[in-house]
């Protein structure tokens, strides 16, 4: 299993929203995605959340209400006795040309500094072509799941020459890595 596991999180851990994610009422988790971070950490992975917020950027919601859904997630997470290791954002908007947003790979190497994990020894699991494309910038392995936007997505990257595992879920996936 890799050392170091990074997770997008609309579309990975929770159902996604073309409107954002803009409030923790409206933060539900996706069946199965907590309990398969719980799996990973129980194997000895590190897990991290790599996530683009522009909303925060555009209006759509204040930082307070973005603090308030990852406060949810980690209390969801508590009640099944785990928690990630780190969680990381980018609020920018896309025009801001910061080096964070996906898919630049700003986030997955900050996080591979954080926690010491050469590209080899991670994974970056998300549900969109950026996710896919950030994981291929910071060299490190891509997963996609079939959840949020990752069906469409799917199509597409492999007619981009995109090279990625494919699974239906967070949840079959850590099953699959956890044995």
């Amino acid at each position: 299993m890799a050392r170091l596991i990074l997770l997008d999180r609309d579309g990975v851990i929770n159902f996604d929203s073309p409107d954002y994610i803009k409030s923790a009422d409206e933060w539900r988790p996706i069946p199965g995605s907590l309990e398969a971070i719980a799996t990973l950490r129980s194997h000895g992975a590190k897990v991290a959340v790599c996530t683009n917020q522009a909303g925060i950027a555009r209006g759509r919601f204040s930082s307070a209400d973005l603090a308030a859904i990852h406060a949810k997630l980690n209390s969801a997470l508590a009640a099944l006795d785990t928690r990630l290791d780190a969680l990381t954002f980018c609020p920018h908007h896309p025009d801001d040309a910061c080096d964070c947003r996906k898919p630049k790979p700003g986030m997955l190497l900050a996080m591979m500094r954080e926690f010491a994990a050469e590209p080899a020894q991670t994974v970056f699991v998300g549900d969109s072509l950026r996710d896919l494309q950030a994981a291929h910038a910071a060299g490190c392995q891509a997963v996609l799941v079939r959840t949020g936007s990752g069906k469409e997505t799917e199509p597409r990257a492999r007619a981009k020459g995109l090279t990625f595992e494919a699974f239906d879920d967070l949840a079959g996936w850590a099953r699959g890595v956890a044995g």
